[in-house]
This record gives C-alpha cells, sequence and structure tokens, in this order.
C-alpha cells in the first residue's frame, strides 16, 4: 500500500469512525454549503452542533440504543 493511499484509507476510516459516534464535521459542512448552496451563508459552529443534537435525538428510531 503506497503512502498516499494509507492516508486514504486512514482519512476515510476516521470519518465514518466520527459519523458512527456521531461527531458532527462542520468543516465539511461548510464546504458542502459553498460548493452546492452559492451565496448560502452556513449556520456558526455552535448552531451547526445544535443542530445535528435535535437532528440525533428528534428521531427515536433511528438510534439503535
Amino acid at each position: 500500500m503506497t503512502g498516499q493511499s494509507f492516508k486514504t484509507l486512514a482519512r476515510d476510516t476516521a470519518n465514518v469512525i466520527r459519523r458512527i459516534i456521531g461527531v458532527p464535521d462542520y468543516d465539511r459542512y461548510v464546504a458542502h454549503v459553498q460548493a452546492h448552496h452559492p451565496g448560502a451563508q452556513p449556520m456558526s459552529r455552535a448552531e451547526f452542533i445544535r443542530q445535528r443534537q435535535v437532528d440525533r435525538y428528534s428521531k427515536p428510531g433511528s438510534r439503535c440504543c
């Protein structure tokens, strides 16, 4: 495995683990807003985290525990 492919695998694995345990990725969100919604103002980091918590806990059927 080359150094670059190992870095890519490590990054992708870390991203999956963050999503599984529910760690919001603010930087990815901002990049998405800038790329797909030109002119839109992204939420602040605090608003983003608060919204992710609301989304996570307002859907009780989506959790396994």
